[in-house]
């Protein structure tokens, strides 16, 4: 019998998400001085690891956090670094974006694929019972 109480909850899939992205992007800004393939793997191992290892029902937060948790970290990162002129800020945010925009691509589809296919396959085991 399969038990549904082992693995990550909502909140869990967040603070997972959240530090795994932010520990490598963060790395990222401040060695590299830009956003390349490191916060691209992190986002897609998070992504991947929390669909893994969460438990059902948790999809859609699996899928929809890690461009959330990209997205403040890096924008907070990067205050942080460049404090707030808008020109530098505004260049830097939109190529950071840019390069981690095929891991971001990629990781979307593959959570948004696994939560559709996990709700047809519930609404396929209600209608069975």
């Amino acid at each position: 019998m399969e038990q549904t109480n082992k693995g990550l909850t909502k909140p869990g899939v967040v603070v997972i998400q959240t530090f795994i992205i932010a520990l490598a992007t963060v790395g990222e800004i401040h060695w590299r001085e830009g956003v390349g393939v490191v916060s691209g793997i992190a986002i897609c191992f998070a992504t991947f690891a929390t669909i893994r290892f969460a438990r059902l029902g948790t999809a859609y937060v699996a899928a929809a956090t890690a461009p959330l948790a990209f997205a403040v970290t890096c924008i907070a990162s990067l205050i942080i670094q460049d404090g707030i002129h808008p020109s530098r800020l505004g260049i830097d945010i939109v190529s950071s974006f840019a390069s981690a925009a095929p891991y971001l691509i990629l990781s979307a589809i593959y959570g948004w694929f696994n939560y559709f296919r996990n709700r047809k396959v519930d609404q396929k085991s209600k209608l069975i019972r």
